[in-house]
């Protein structure tokens, strides 16, 4: 079984358990989210860690490693956790995006690739064998290789939607890539790539000198292009926020280590309960 297979059956199994379990996902969404009310950006990083303790704690055919950013120059893929299958044992890369609901960036493309190789073809790349070579081009190779989880969250609501973005898919139904140097907003041209009806599949944003991080790479949008996903959480699923746990992590920090292995014990007990509740002891 390869990465992408593998891969394929992790995000198949994560729906049917959440499918069967909607609240283990809603509270661990919930207790993510409320990281928000401390920083912006800090629910991103703490989703790896409990995205991957969710995996570890509830799909018994999986184990996952958090990465961690001390590893990022060692990595070869763009990847937050490491999922192993217990069943066959291999490994696949995933990479974790905490994103409200529009644009979401799929691949950086560090070294500047893509939108050159597409700029080679022109304004308008039309025709199936011309596109089958921009996919099979190695500079492509990416956009089928990386598995990325996305969160999307609309934060107005309260409510979250896990999407899987089906890259075969897209990649079978785009009927032409064309050069877009206008828009709202936008500083630098885009490649966007559109089905047979004219629908938005997703794009290659500019990535030379001028433009930094979240101005280059592969790109969609969750709302212009819905078809191109598969909803892990079948829809959007509802959270709140924890409260108590920002005045658990409050005093945490200024608690000692032994008070916090106290903590955690009553942690796992409370994990445990949730576990015999839902039936997934073993």
């Amino acid at each position: 079984m390869d990465q992408k297979v593998a891969y394929k059956d992790f995000t198949t199994r994560l729906k049917l358990l959440v499918s069967k379990h909607p609240n283990l996902i809603a509270t661990t969404l919930s207790n993510i989210f409320t990281m928000r009310l401390i920083g912006n950006k800090t629910h991103g990083d703490l989703a790896e860690i409990g995205i991957a303790e969710f995996i570890n704690q509830y799909m018994y055919d999986f184990r996952s490693v958090h990465v961690g950013k001390d590893l990022y120059r060692a990595k070869t893929h763009e990847e937050d956790i490491k999922i192993i299958s217990e069943i066959t044992k291999v490994e696949f890369p995933v990479s974790l995006k905490a994103y409200g609901d529009g644009p979401l960036q799929l691949s950086t493309d560090k070294d500047f690739r893509m939108f050159p190789r597409l700029k080679r073809e022109g304004k308008k790349i039309q025709g199936k064998r011309n596109i089958m070579n921009v996919f099979q081009d190695p500079v492509f190779a990416e956009f089928s290789s990386i598995n990325v989880l996305p969160l999307i969250y609309d934060e107005k609501q309260q409510r979250c939607n896990i999407l899987v973005f089906d890259y075969e898919k897209a990649r079978e139904s785009t009927a032409q890539i064309v050069r877009e140097d206008d828009g709202r907003g936008r500083e630098h041209p885009v490649y966007r790539f559109y089905d047979s009806d004219e629908g938005y599949v997703c794009e290659v944003r500019y990535g030379g000198a001028a433009a930094n991080a979240l101005q280059r790479g592969l790109w969609t949008h969750t709302k212009n292009g819905l078809k191109y996903f598969d909803s892990v959480t079948s829809g959007w699923i509802s959270y709140s926020h924890n409260l108590v746990l920002v005045k658990l992590f409050s005093h945490a920090l200024v608690s000692s280590g032994e008070g916090h292995e106290s903590a955690l014990e009553k942690i796992k007990e409370d994990i445990a309960r949730l576990k015999r509740s839902a039936g997934l002891t073993r």
